[in-house]
């Protein structure tokens, strides 16, 4: 129910699924990975169409997994069509997509905290992780004026309160493919921490961009002892139960994942109509499109807190409002 939430909030023709493997990349070389990918193609291929499902990237799937994915699914088809996304610029990607998920979180906590009387400017920020999601939160976090502090990964975590230098963490984490560790090793502002420690640094905004249940009761606590604004999660579900309602309890302003980390699945989805277009709009118009669907999915969860009295509560918001239009889409169809 959490993707297909989020996909409804988004307003674009697209249902939601999940699904997986049990194959750890870590430690593969690049033709073990080209293998593993060729030999889930093999099979996967009789369940997927750009009209059927379309899978995407997520946690260890980056555009090199993609590709190996897509090449695989044309030999076999001989199609060439839009049945994945996130593919590369030279068969059939968009432009933004690789940066959606995070600059999208950003537009949309942007919007958070103007509808409360705050703003990103001159905020400090603590993020966790350090893969795609996490690192284009970053960036676009400075460019809308946030000072961002942390940066993490399985092993550790680093402290940089001159703020994170994205180019670095680019270089490190995506060519590299090194540690968090070397990034300290290589800024000499920056201090690496073993194990988790992230939610301890004093700051505004929480954006958690790493994994599942990666903040609890006691990373709660702290927040919002450290007197945090807000939480926007950036990773999927990646606060517990028991930390959401003692955030909210506290009055700390709560983005939940199904609609702030929208923006990739949005981005996906526009990269499917550009497919079926045949076309490729530039980075601008991608980007556009995608601070308006996220601005739009604010407004829907902003409408339903009003209509059905929940306060600031937007994780009941998000939960009513994509409920609602999968509802109605199911009774107008005679689904129920």
């Amino acid at each position: 129910f959490e993707q297909i939430f989020k996909n409804s909030l988004t307003g674009l023709p697209i249902g939601g699924g999940k699904g997986g493997s049990n194959f750890d990349p870590k430690g593969k070389s690049d033709r073990e990975v080209m293998a593993f990918c060729q030999s889930f193609m093999n099979e996967l291929y009789r369940h997927i169409g750009q009209d059927q499902d379309v899978p995407a990237g997520d946690i260890g799937v980056g555009g090199r997994e993609v590709g190996y994915l897509y090449g695989q699914y044309k030999r076999l088809t001989k199609q060439y069509e839009g049945v994945l996304t996130g593919k590369g610029l030279t068969f059939g990607g968009s432009l933004a997509r690789t940066e959606a998920t995070g600059y999208g979180l950003l537009y949309f906590t942007n919007e958070v905290l103007k509808a409360n009387g705050e703003s990103l400017e001159g905020k400090t920020a603590v993020v966790s992780g350090s893969g795609n999601v996490a690192t284009y939160a970053i960036e676009k976090a400075q460019q809308l004026g946030a000072n961002v502090v942390t940066a993490s990964d399985s092993t550790g975590w680093v402290y940089d309160p001159e703020g994170i230098d994205v180019a670095l963490l680019k270089d490190i984490k995506e060519v590299r493919r090194l540690r968090m560790s070397d990034y300290a090793a290589e800024r000499p502002s920056a201090e690496y921490h073993e194990g988790k420690g992230v939610w301890t640094i004093e700051a505004d905004v929480a954006l958690p961009c790493a994994t599942q249940n990666e903040v609890d009761i006691d990373d709660a606590k702290n927040i919002v002892s450290n007197n945090y604004i807000a939480l926007v999660e950036g990773a999927n579900m990646p606060t517990t139960l028991e930390a959401t309602k003692y955030l909210q309890d506290n009055g700390i302003l709560f983005g939940p994942a199904k609609a702030a980390n929208a923006g990739g699945v949005a981005v996906s989805a526009l990269e499917m109509s550009q497919n079926s277009e045949r076309l490729s709009w530039t980075f601008e118009e991608v980007d556009n499109r995608l601070a308006n669907i996220m601005k739009n999915i604010f407004k829907q969860i902003q409408d339903s807190c009003t209509k059905y009295e929940q306060g600031n509560d937007y994780v009941a918001g998000a939960n009513i409002a994509g409920f609602e239009k999968v509802a109605e889409a199911m009774q107008g169809q005679g689904i129920v």
